[in-house]
């Protein structure tokens, strides 16, 4: 049976552009309606909906109402969707008879409803290319059930471009297209996610990576897609925290975010290589390269020099020390909201889901490039598996003799390792896999940390060294580095020797692909 399903593109917008969006060309000569849409979203009491990666909402239209039930997805671009017209504004349990919700409520479930979404929609139907391609402009909020504070209700503004019929390729010419007028993010998180987080108390938490959403039906290019888009969703969630104000937690998470892709694109290797594909990598690279820097200062800040004032409470060269990286630091934050905020950044993300989604590294090359593509996702992935653990192997053989340089290049090998490791896991989930996947990363995040620590220490020397020539490079604080940069490097040959341990021990791990 086929599943019905979604493709639409979410951009969010503040409400002034979202205003603007309306005069925009491309909508003001096309067909449009506008309505008033209220959605109520349910689930049982101890969500099992939710659990299985569905959500359920019963909308109030002008034309009565409409019952809709979707599907995680892939989490960027494409949902199953089921859709039923229903006599009231309560769910119909009959109208999910032939959706996989049948099978996770059972018969007898009872739905409570957990909070509503209310947005004034403007509707537009415009053709792109050979397309047809509904843009809907929606603001509104979304509120608790009973919700009366400010607390209980988040506020909505946002661009869906849902492809009604035609290419993907010209849905991102659209949203190219409106974008150069617009302000506009790629969004990542829907509406009832956002309610979600509402009735949890965490509309903007800082997010870690979440697992890949792979089944063993996928051929190795769709999983190219689905470990890309959940990098880009993870950068997006905490991107948009920092755009709001300071938080090294979301900083952290963000440059993860980008390092797991710039690592997906060393994975997955010539499979996605076309004429695009450098470029595409050589941006990411430098213009996310500025959260490095407010990220290394947030180590030795939060990490270094606390150990230090400890070890040295009298010496009051710290306080000097400190009061100039912190100015340092304040500098890199603002570095990063101004390379993040910028118009070149927005774009290159957008375009980034555009060659994702429909590059030339899809249909490129001949009969052997489009069976490397069509391999199932399994075969790849023990493939590259196989590979990134041979390295690492090879590479840390020996730590202690090795230079900071080469440690740092086994460190690369093994943060490759495991991010491949997470992103493939979805293929592994039988019992036994699942124990010996477990034990394996736990391996990898011993020898990661090991070898982290060892490259804090030769940033923390960088930072150090960069004093030198500086005002703050005289009298006390000058003294303070110095003692400081003594002491880091004291713990080096403690730090080699954990790290060594730790990669004796993943050496022995079973491999859970086998």
């Amino acid at each position: 049976m086929t599943v019905p399903k979604e493709i639409e593109l979410k951009l969010t917008v503040d409400g002034p552009d979202l205003m603007a969006l309306r005069k925009h060309p491309r909508l003001k000569g096309s067909s449009r309606t506008k309505d008033s849409l209220v959605s109520v979203y349910y689930d049982t009491s101890d969500g099992q909906l939710r659990k299985a990666g569905y959500v359920l909402r019963v909308r109030d239209t002008k034309d009565g109402y409409v019952q809709t039930a979707k599907a995680s997805g892939d989490g960027l671009l494409e949902r199953p969707e089921w859709e039923r017209s229903v006599e009231g504004p309560e769910p119909d349990l009959r109208a999910l008879k032939e959706t996989p919700l049948a099978q996770v409520l059972g018969r007898m479930s009872k739905l409570s409803p957990l909070f509503t979404v209310a947005v004034e929609r403007r509707s537009y139907q415009v053709e792109q290319g050979s397309s047809r391609i509904e843009v809907a402009l929606d603001e509104g909020r979304i509120t608790r059930p009973g919700g009366k504070r400010a607390s209980d209700v988040v506020s909505v503004g946002e661009v869906e471009l849902e492809l009604k019929e035609g290419s993907v390729a010209d849905l991102f010419a659209l949203a190219h297209e409106i974008g150069a007028d617009a302000p506009f993010r790629l969004g990542v998180r829907t509406k009832p996610e956002r309610g979600f987080a509402l009735i949890d108390g965490e509309p903007d938490r800082v997010r870690k990576a979440e697992p890949v959403p792979l089944s063993e039906d996928m051929n190795a290019a769709d999983a190219f897609r689905a470990v890309a888009h959940a990098c880009l969703r993870h950068m997006r969630i905490n991107e948009d925290i920092i755009l709001d104000h300071r938080d090294p937690a979301a900083l952290h998470q963000t440059r993860v975010a980008i390092r797991r892709l710039r690592s997906a694109f060393s994975l997955f290797g010539d499979l996605v290589s076309d004429e695009r594909t450098e470029a595409m990598r050589s941006n990411l690279k430098r213009l996310s390269a500025p959260l490095g820097r407010a990220r290394n200062l947030d180590v030795f800040l939060t990490r270094t020099l606390p150990a230090e004032r400890e070890r040295h409470p009298d010496e009051g060269g710290l306080l000097n020390l400190e009061s100039h990286l912190e100015a340092q630091r304040t500098e890199a934050y603002e570095t990063v909201r101004t390379a993040l905020g910028s118009d070149e950044w927005r774009r290159f993300v957008l375009d980034l889901v555009a060659w994702i989604n429909t590059g030339p590294w899809l249909t490129n090359g001949g009969e052997k490039e489009a069976r490397r593509r069509d391999q199932p996702a399994s075969a790849f992935a023990f493939k590259v598996l196989e590979k990134r653990r041979r390295q690492v192997k090879k590479r840390g053989r020996d730590l202690a003799s090795l230079s900071t340089e080469e440690r740092h290049e086994v460190r690369i090998a093994a943060k490759k390792l495991r991010y491949g490791a997470e992103f493939f896991a979805g293929l592994y989930t039988g019992k036994k896999a699942a124990k010996r996947h477990k034990a394996f990363l736990s391996a990898l995040e011993d020898l990661q940390d090991g070898l982290g620590d060892l490259n804090d220490i030769a940033t923390g020397h960088e930072i150090l060294g960069e004093l030198s020539g500086t005002e703050a490079g005289a009298g006390s604080a000058l003294f303070a580095a110095g003692m400081t940069t003594v002491d880091i490097e004291a713990r080096t040959r403690k730090l080699v020797a954990s790290a060594t341990e730790a990669h004796e021990t993943l050496v022995d791990v079973r491999p859970f692909w086998r």
